[in-house]
């Protein structure tokens, strides 16, 4: 248990048919490995990690990094954000082919964080995307603190007691720490999802250019998107969800997805 001692060692190297070449970001979902690489968004099942398996590839040669939140990966390319539909990963699919559905010219990486997406944008700072229709998003807004923040290459978003913050490492200029929500700038900030109020309060210079950040703590979760506990919520022995468990939340019996319909309605087997 000594964390100084490193003891880990490769287990496997795997690359087959090169496919991972230029792999440049990875998102982990359950057993699945999304990982950007040249040939766009390789999908990898992981269920035997020594015996990993290509799962499928959307074309998307131009993808810098991606974020996963339940049924859908929100992946940043050259030209901005684009949505593809995960729910059963052998069967991706992209949405708005063709087309950002999010044009924004310098996206790099991103965080979600329930109904809204980050996007560190380079020269136009942090931009701010509504994804509760994750199929249709939209751009709230782009913030740069008065052209402050002008070289945005990773944000990640924490909660500390009461307020949202983003971190946004700003290339160059270093660290910059965003206050998203707080009882004075959002007065709904104890909703499930206040709309962020950003404004610039605090810069941490670095000796090179800050390009990357390690995760924080998200808002009230249980679990993290590997399906691993990291809070009991005042249920002893509560655990993740499996992955059959989920899937009866928005999958039908024949495997088909649930829609509003089905909600307004009276599908088979729910009671209202």
């Amino acid at each position: 248990n000594e964390p100084r001692n490193n003891s880990i060692r490769r287990a496997l190297t795997w690359n087959e048919g090169g496919v991972l070449q230029g792999a440049r970001h990875i998102t982990i979902g359950g057993h699945y490995l999304y990982i950007v690489a040249d040939r766009g968004l390789v999908i990898v099942d992981a269920d035997d990690p020594m015996k990993p398996r290509v799962a499928s590839v959307v074309d998307l040669p131009g993808a810098r990094a991606s974020a996963l939140q339940f049924r859908y990966l929100f992946v940043t390319d050259a030209t901005g954000l684009r949505v593809v539909d995960a729910t059963t990963p052998e069967k991706p699919r992209l949405v708005h082919a063709g087309a950002p559905a999010v044009p924004l010219p310098d996206a790099q990486r991103i965080y979600v964080a329930r109904t809204y997406a980050y996007v560190a944008a380079g020269k136009q700072g942090l931009a701010i995307i509504d994804v509760e229709r994750a199929e249709e998003p939209r751009l709230v807004e782009t913030f740069d603190a008065g052209g402050v923040i002008n070289d945005a290459r990773d944000v990640v978003v924490a909660s500390t007691n009461a307020s949202l913050f983003a971190y946004v490492a700003d290339g160059r200029n270093g660290l910059r720490v965003l206050q998203l929500t707080s009882p004075d700038s959002q007065p709904k900030f104890y909703g499930f999802s206040p709309v962020p109020r950003p404004e610039l309060i605090a810069t941490g210079r670095t000796d090179s250019p800050a390009l990357a950040l390690s995760k924080g703590l998200d808002r009230d979760r249980a679990v993290d998107e590997t399906g691993g506990q990291i809070a009991v919520m005042g249920r002893i022995g509560s655990r993740p969800f499996t992955k059959t468990e989920m899937q009866k939340m928005y999958l039908r019996p024949d495997g088909t997805v649930w829609t509003v319909t089905d909600a307004v309605g009276k599908p088979e087997g729910v009671k209202k």
